[in-house]
């Protein structure tokens, strides 16, 4: 069995408990729909693939095996068109919930790192831009990362730099609270309300204090350094997430980027569960 067949082996399971229709039948029947599962299982693969949307389908034509593993067939592919209009249909919502889902594929340690990092938007024309004021070139994405299996819990994406790094890492922690017993991030997250944060919700900060007075040399003294650096696996997870399956999106609006971004995510956490 190839790679990518128990990449989509593992996929299509994930998407049909998070989507809810997996008894539908893939195709459409009877002049309905493609179902829900078998939209986000191919755009799932777009993204492991790595192609645009006329080349994923031309890809898959050639794949019986693989698409069979969706209930699909080489004439029920959808016209690039469709697939790329469907996307618009993914709320962020469901993403995730598919990410969550893929990240429990791997042994999640309850010990986390946090980190930003930036993503590029594809290039377009002058005109296009000007068209439709496509100014912003980069996202920001903040990621979750567990430091043990390096799987990507949570994912924040913006276009812009403004606001606190330490507010949004609050954020991200409220919404993973009771599945993390501390989180380690460098010195720019450094900020105390975001330490009180992270205590009422019973997860241990190990932030480094920036220098002011010695007694912030105790306070980093107290730092469980093995542990706190383990941070540097959210640079390692963003690595692999570049090499792999690419430092730029294909999607121009903002919210279809944010969506691609988390199902980056997903692909990246199930692709490391099948290679493991």
């Amino acid at each position: 069995m190839t790679q990518i067949s128990r990449f989509i082996g593992e996929v299509v399971p994930v998407v049909q408990r998070v989507t809810g229709d997996g008894g539908e039948s893939a195709a459409p029947d009877g002049g309905g729909g493609f179902a829900d599962y078998a939209l986000v299982s191919l755009h799932c693969l777009r993204i492991y693939l790595d192609t645009s949307y006329r080349m994923t389908i031309d890809l898959l034509k050639e794949m019986p095996q693989i698409i069979g593993e969706i209930g699909l067939e080489a004439a029920d592919l959808p016209v690039p068109s469709t697939l790329c209009k469907a996307f618009d249909r993914i709320s962020m919502s469901v993403c995730r919930v598919l990410l969550r889902q893929s990240a429990q594929l791997h042994d999640l340690s309850e010990h986390a790192a946090i980190d930003a990092t930036f993503y590029d938007r594809s290039p377009a024309s002058r005109h296009y831009c000007q068209r439709i004021s496509y100014r912003v070139q980069k996202l920001k994405v903040t990621k979750l990362v567990d430091t043990a299996s390096q799987a990507v819990l949570d994912v924040h994406c913006s276009t812009n730099r403004e606001g606190s790094d330490a507010d949004l890492a609050e954020q991200i922690a409220r919404r993973n609270a009771g599945d993390l017993r501390s989180l380690a991030a460098d010195k720019g997250y450094d900020k105390q309300s975001l330490r009180e944060g992270l205590r009422d919700l019973g997860i241990r900060p190990l932030i480094k204090h920036r220098i002011f007075a010695p007694y912030d040399h105790a306070h980093n003294a107290r730092i469980d350094d093995n542990r706190y650096n383990q941070r540097s696996m959210t640079e390692t997870v963003n690595s692999a997430v570049k090499r792999s399956l690419g430092f730029a999106v294909r999607a121009r609006s903002w919210f279809r980027e944010f969506r691609e971004i988390a199902l980056m995510c997903v692909v990246y956490n199930i692709k490391r569960f099948v290679k493991q």
